[in-house]
């Protein structure tokens, strides 16, 4: 059968090798083209900015957040509106010729930096050849690839913490540069390797930017019980990962009778102090983001998606589903706003007042709050714990949740683990294992959440910290298992910033990312003990 699409970026593609027809996600062969297309004219627009960073010339923020946001829009579940993303690639061919008219030197230009295109039947023409499978060979490809996903959840958290007005320019530099780079054929698998590597290194620092920003306006994350119940108003359910989006909606629906409820990855938004003071921040509604068919159907109110995370909806509840920032489907109502500016939620208030209250679909209390500023402030109790016996071992169980049955290993494998271990996650993982009744060691809770997928952060702060006060040479050395769940590109990111930081025997699952090319996966296996995972009876064997 004729390939339709070939899109393999994230863990439930099709066979675990890529799908073809189209996208498990849900996205379509048409979406699927265009997205192909956004990333080759945004590889393009990147070579044009690092020659002129080359030439002593400056790029504007303006710039840099728009080639951010064009990765962003790509990322797995994000934007399935195509008029959303041929905009953006006509607004990037645009700003790009202006860019190249700037430039001192132009010899030796790609095609992807010198195409011009200027209708929707030239955008299909060129996506057909500028795709994943446009590199033939299959490690070259595999590199890449692997670049190219790490270098979109890099963009994910820059865009964050640009809407909170915090900018990291040599981030925004070797972003660009590294997608650029995705071009040159002379670029062996040792230069894509280290790349990789590096990719990794300013994965560090753009998690490490979004952290300041979300500190240095909402303050430090802490201990926190998050009701999961419901009240008796009306209510608006915020999904994704953007806090400035959560600030502006409690601000805007102060006094107005309505609630509003966080939904999987925005449930961290509860640990930070500045936004305890609305009465009407209500709790948290459901669980990660793949049960969202069956929740926002009960939910009643309306939903803002804010980031990636969308499942197609279903026509019962689309009218209620509200997109804004890289987000966007079709025929769902998308509210604008450029970075930094206040948007004006009022259309989905007035929305929210003519609906039912959400119905209950359980009852009680999670807690969360443990970034690396609270948990370090648990420190003597976290060391004494270690050196009295009381806590034997630490597993990392970040990343992300998803449908596949093979993730119930990881509430099994929760379950399993001794009774004196405990839990380091983030990210929308925790769904799997963090209502369970898996009690503290010494006060010490056993599952010790950070926060969002991006707070992943926090646990290599903490990794760290705890290797210098137990005075190891090597973080490896510590008594942390790494067990992490994969999904999407933010994951990837991740992953390629422990491997910089030098973390090694990281098991990954359910399934090892189908990008990876066996000689590419040789590599990692080789040099940094990457693993997929068993049976939870084998790897609790394994590990303990």
């Amino acid at each position: 059968m004729e390939n339709k699409m070939f899109c393999y970026q994230c863990q439930e593609t099709a066979g675990c090798s890529g799908c073809t027809q189209r996208g498990v996600c849900g996205k379509t062969p048409e979406i699927a083209a265009m997205q192909d297309l956004l990333i080759y004219v945004t590889k393009g627009i990147s070579e044009v900015t690092t020659r002129l960073r080359k030439e002593g010339k400056e790029v504007s923020k303006n710039i840099n957040h728009m080639i951010t946001t064009n990765l962003f829009t790509t990322i797995t579940n994000a934007n399935f509106d195509e008029h959303s993303i041929v905009s953006r690639i006509s607004k990037t061919l645009e700003v790009k010729s202006n860019l190249i008219d700037m430039l001192n030197n132009k010899e030796n230009l790609s095609d992807a930096a010198l195409w011009e295109g200027s209708n929707i039947e030239e955008f299909k023409s060129k996506s057909k050849m500028v795709g994943v499978l446009s590199t033939k060979d299959e490690d070259i490809r595999s590199l890449r690839e692997l670049i190219i996903y790490g270098l979109k959840g890099l963009s994910a958290y820059s865009k964050h913490a640009n809407v909170l007005g915090q900018d990291n320019a040599e981030v925004d530099a070797f972003l660009q540069s590294a997608l650029a780079k995705t071009l040159d054929d002379s670029l062996s698998i040792d230069d894509l390797v280290k790349l990789t590597l590096e990719t990794g290194k300013y994965g560090v620092d753009g998690m490490a930017l979004l952290d300041k920003a979300n500190t240095s306006a909402y303050g430090n994350p802490e201990i926190t019980k998050v009701n999961i119940g419901v009240r008796s108003n009306p209510g608006i359910l915020i999904s994704g990962h953007d806090l400035r989006d959560m600030e502006m909606l409690l601000k805007q629906t102060e006094g107005t009778g309505v609630d509003v409820y966080t939904h999987s990855e925005m449930l961290p938004a509860h640990y930070y102090p500045a936004f305890k003071k609305y009465k009407h921040f209500a709790g948290n509604y459901g669980n990660a983001w793949w049960k969202q068919k069956e929740e926002f159907e009960s939910f009643n109110g309306p939903i803002l998606m804010t980031s990636n995370c969308i499942v197609p909806p279903k026509d019962s509840y689309k009218d209620r589903i509200y997109t804004t920032g890289a987000t966007g489907f079709p025929g769902c109502k998308h509210i604008d706003g450029k970075s930094g500016e206040e948007k004006d939620f009022s259309t989905i208030i007035e929305h929210a007042k003519k609906c039912l209250p959400p119905k209950e679909i359980e009852k009680g209390e999670i807690v969360g709050g443990f970034a690396h500023n609270q948990v370090f402030a648990l420190a003597d109790k976290v060391v004494e714990a270690v050196k009295s016996g009381a806590i034997k071992k630490f597993v990392v169980m970040a990343g992300c949740d998803g449908r596949a049955k093979s993730r119930n290993y990881y509430t099994e494998f929760a379950k399993a683990i001794p009774k004196d271990t405990v839990i380091l996650t983030a990210g929308c993982a925790k769904y799997k294992y963090n209502k369970l009744n898996l009690g503290d060691i010494n006060g010490i809770p056993r599952v010790l959440d950070a926060g969002q997928c991006n707070d992943s952060y926090s646990l290599a702060v903490i990794a760290l910290k705890l290797k210098e006060i137990f005075g190891l040479d090597d973080i490896n050395k510590l008594p942390i298992v790494y067990n992490i769940a994969w999904y999407e590109q933010k994951a990837v990111i991740v992953l390629l910033a422990l491997l910089y930081l030098g973390v090694k025997n990281i098991h990954l699952g359910p399934t090892l990312p189908a990008f990876l090319s066996p000689n590419i996966a040789k590599v990692l296996v080789d040099n940094f003990g990457i693993a997929g995972i068993g049976t939870v009876e084998d790897d609790i064997k394994l590990f303990f």
